[in-house]
């Protein structure tokens, strides 16, 4: 009798670890490998926006600055979500920054998955700022928020959660670069593809929306 509310207990929790995992540093691991494989697509789509604007191509030196400009930008805005995630959470709770969190990776899934689209590489730039935005506040409110709503005899497996989704978030990100570079090879610019990776947390914010409302917390 006393092991079934425990069972239902521990898969209600498996199904927020999940959730948060997924929607969460899973693909904080992912946005930190990928980005490596898709360089020379990226620097070659800047510099024929370039041309289509100005008519000359950019010289070298320009073009590795705005390179480094869109790898450094994920930092930065880590940097920016670390420092706000503490007045956030504490304004609107843990639960709502998580939330708020989703929106944001989809925010930024649409500006990478249109620049081309728009011939625009600064979606490019500002994508990778939203992505570390995201990821500083995920990193500093899911491993608490996970730790406060399980039981007191799960907490240790809930907290090394987010580590284990981020490692898979990195892992998954060295296997679809391998796929970048196939089509990279036949001079395809499809570094887009970070974007259909992220649909997924359209549908983990509105699951994480509906389970999160009934939780506890």
């Amino acid at each position: 009798i006393l092991l079934f509310p425990m069972q239902v207990q521990f898969q209600q929790l498996l199904q927020m670890v999940g959730v948060l995992g997924i929607g969460g540093t899973l693909l904080i691991g992912f946005q930190f490998s990928v980005i490596t494989y898709p360089s020379q697509g990226i620097r070659r789509f800047i510099n024929e926006t370039w041309v289509a604007r100005q008519g000359t191509p950019l010289p070298q030196e320009t073009l590795t600055l705005l390179w480094s400009l869109v790898v450094s930008l994920y930092c930065l805005g880590g940097l920016v979500g670390c420092l706000g995630s503490s007045p956030l959470a504490r304004r609107i709770g843990k639960k709502k920054t998580l939330m708020f969190n989703d929106v944001t990776i989809v925010a930024a899934a649409l500006l990478l998955g249109f620049s081309r689209m728009a011939n625009s590489f600064e979606m490019v730039m500002m994508g990778r700022f939203i992505y570390g935005f995201s990821a500083g506040i995920c990193l500093n409110i899911q491993g608490p928020f996970l730790s406060e709503v399980s039981p007191e005899k799960f907490r240790g497996f809930a907290a090394a959660s987010t580590s284990v989704f981020l490692s898979l978030g990195k892992a998954l990100g060295q296997i679809m670069g391998l796929r970048y570079k196939h089509y990279n090879q036949h001079n395809v610019i499809c570094f887009p593809f970070l974007f259909p990776f992220s649909i997924p947390i359209l549908f983990s914010f509105s699951f994480s929306s509906f389970s999160m409302h009934f939780s506890k917390l």
